[in-house]
């Protein structure tokens, strides 16, 4: 990876800020303002979430598979993750996000800015379920005192209620009208405008336990309010095309443009196949065109097409990213394709037929093409089976805006599903033949060399605890294997 994780480079156009780099605790932050803490913590957790759970998120998704000739990330191309790989992006969020928010926290609670708690308790939470959806079990209750070096690990099941009474205890100190402090992820907006954000957040972690955890009435208060931000919310208009201030995922994989080399991600066969049989647009928003004939190739999961002469770099197609591309928090198709489920659940069908048709449309919308029509005509709602329905259009869906959801959702509501063909069907290493049509649309396909510890027709349920923790903390559990489902997906 490159230098993409670290810090500095983390606070995106936050310029002013970039001098925040000491232990909260330490004597200099003590003399700081929550809006000068605020920015950097905040950003710290953006970089993570929209590059290194991005990328991994996409590989195991299989939005992205491994460009020509290169191998920087085969592993992941191949459901594999490993304890070291993991643990940058995890102290970068404990260290950096949630150190410094609970200092933030602690400011704001001295200084009675309930505007700037609830934001902060926003980023926090956000950071903690990340945590649990990669790894499952991980420090909570004990976490962040720099006096513990070896805090338990709680159960995510217990860490997801936690997050929920942390959001509710948030928004019940505000009225709305309050303040917030400096910040980028909704700057100059009043608290009401992080109740929003804050329930839809709550939203995400009620709907991805609700098969797992009685939540049904805590969910049915939240829907019936309906207090949900009308539109997309995402670090948007604070990137500046500089080495570092950059969109993170953009300064990840598009090197060249600040003078290195890296490029590694491709457009996978599996969203390719899905997208084409309803010639949807959002493809030409999601994934540039190759540059040998301007048209879309998808890539094979487990290779990089390497030993094969017949395919070469300007064959395949790149995830599209500009320097100021958004780094989204949650977007309202997501929302509107948890509120689909809600009633599908709990509801009625004909609401969860609306609220999918308003999912897809809000996805077009954000991508900025029209067509929701055909995808809604070749993928229509499936009332017997909505999960399918649900599943396969919210996994296209998140896969140009946020392949970390569309990773976690996937494993969740388990479709699309894999299909009759494996990585090896699809391209023979030996022959060099590479047979795309054999793939059915809307399903997934074990790749080639997968994770021996997975076998065929599974994905990567959970992440090695990350050496960062584990290593100095007697406390960690023991490992469940590759294979355990996070308890929501169980």
């Amino acid at each position: 990876m490159t230098g993409a994780i670290a810090l500095t480079l983390s606070l995106g156009a936050c310029d002013s800020y970039l001098d925040i780099n000491d232990s909260p605790n330490s004597p200099s932050v003590d003399k700081l303002s929550a809006d000068l803490i605020f920015p950097g913590a905040e950003m710290a957790y953006a970089n993570v979430y929209g590059d290194y759970l991005a990328v991994t998120g996409g590989y195991f998704a299989q939005y992205y598979s491994q460009y020509f000739g290169t191998s920087n990330y085969m592993d992941y191309s191949q459901f594999k993750q490993a304890a070291t790989k993991s643990s940058r992006a995890y102290t970068e969020l404990t260290a950096n996000a949630l150190q410094n928010m609970k200092t933030v926290l602690e400011k704001a609670t001295a200084e009675e800015a309930w505007g700037t708690y609830l934001a902060a308790t926003v980023i926090r939470v956000a950071a903690f379920q990340a945590l649990v959806d990669c790894y499952g079990a991980v420090p909570y209750s004990e976490a962040l005192d720099i006096n513990n070096a070896t805090p338990k690990y709680d159960d995510g099941k217990d860490v997801y209620a936690g997050l929920v009474k942390e959001l509710d205890e948030a928004m019940s100190k505000v009225n709305g009208t309050e303040t917030v402090c400096t910040n980028f992820l909704l700057p100059n907006k009043a608290a009401s405008e992080w109740v929003k954000l804050a329930n839809a957040l709550k939203l995400r972690i009620l709907m991805r336990e609700c098969g797992a955890v009685n939540v049904q009435s805590e969910l049915a208060t939240l829907v019936a309010e309906g207090n949900f931000p009308a539109g997309d919310v995402a670090w948007a208009g604070c990137w500046k095309d500089e080495l570092g201030q950059a969109n993170p995922f953009f300064t990840e994989d598009n090197y060249a443009s600040y003078g290195g080399s890296q490029k590694n991600m491709i457009l996978n066969l599996a969203v390719l196949a899905t997208m084409n049989a309803a010639d949807d647009a959002r493809l030409q928003a999601f994934f540039d065109p190759n540059i040998e004939k301007r048209e879309y190739q998808g890539g094979v999961s487990g290779t990089n097409f390497g030993t094969s002469s017949t395919y070469r770099a300007n064959y395949w197609c790149r995830p599209h990213k500009e320097f100021d591309s958004p780094v989204y928090f949650i977007t309202r198709a997501e929302v509107e394709f948890f509120l689909a489920e809600y009633e599908a659940r709990y509801g009625s069908m004909a609401n969860a037929e609306a609220h999918y048709k308003s999912a897809i449309e809000a996805s077009f919308a954000s991508a900025g093409v029209t067509g929701a029509d055909r995808v809604l005509t070749v993928y229509p709602f499936d009332s017997a089976n909505w999960q399918k329905s649900i599943g396969v259009q919210k996994w296209v869906a998140l896969s140009g805006v946020n392949p970390f959801e569309g990773y976690c959702e996937l494993r969740r509501l388990k479709y699309p599903a894999f299909g009759s063909v494996t990585g090896d069907d699809l391209y023979n290493l030996l022959t060099t033949t590479y047979t795309p049509s054999l793939l059915e649309p809307g399903t997934l396909y074990t790749p080639i060399d997968v994770n021996t510890s997975l076998g065929n027709n599974k994905l990567l349920q959970r992440w090695p605890y990350p050496e960062a923790s584990a290593n100095r903390n007697s406390n960690v559990p023991e490992y469940p294997g590759d294979g355990a489902p996070i308890f929501w997906a169980e």
